[in-house]
């Protein structure tokens, strides 16, 4: 699972470049102001999960506990859930889909929590108090 997150979270944010390209330079004549910084609010998002994503599999190669690899996995549904319904509503127009967007932010939040529960309990970072 280490390879997979690393190669997911580079894969991720190749792609959140390019669709952050694509907002910059091919929405503008396509949707309104407001719509772009919806579309460039996933790309956001998306972008710093990716990222987190690396950082979960790196996090699992030296040893963390199945905690991150749940985490690994809330950052992946959030990107789907946050991101994706982001791009959606902003490319088809489809307001409703606003409202899946939420479960993406939880599952972020969860994954984010997930990574904290696993260095507050030691389980990473072997232990954290000061020498």
């Amino acid at each position: 699972m280490i390879r997979f997150f690393l190669v997911a979270g580079a894969i991720l944010a190749g792609l959140a470049v390019a669709l952050g390209a694509y907002g910059a330079h091919g929405l503008e004549a396509r949707v309104t102001p407001e719509r772009v910084d919806t579309f460039n609010t996933g790309v956001q998002y998306h972008m710093y999960h990716a990222v987190g994503l690396i950082i979960v599999g790196a996090l699992l190669a030296i040893g963390a506990p199945s905690t991150v690899f749940w985490a690994g996995v809330s950052f992946l549904v959030g990107i789907a859930f946050f991101s994706g319904s982001l791009y959606t509503l902003v490319l088809t127009d489809t307001p409703v889909l606003g409202a899946v967007a939420p479960v993406g932010g939880v599952a972020f939040i969860v994954g984010w929590l997930l990574v904290a529960w696993a260095a507050f309990t030691g389980s990473i970072g072997g232990d954290m108090t000061l020498p």
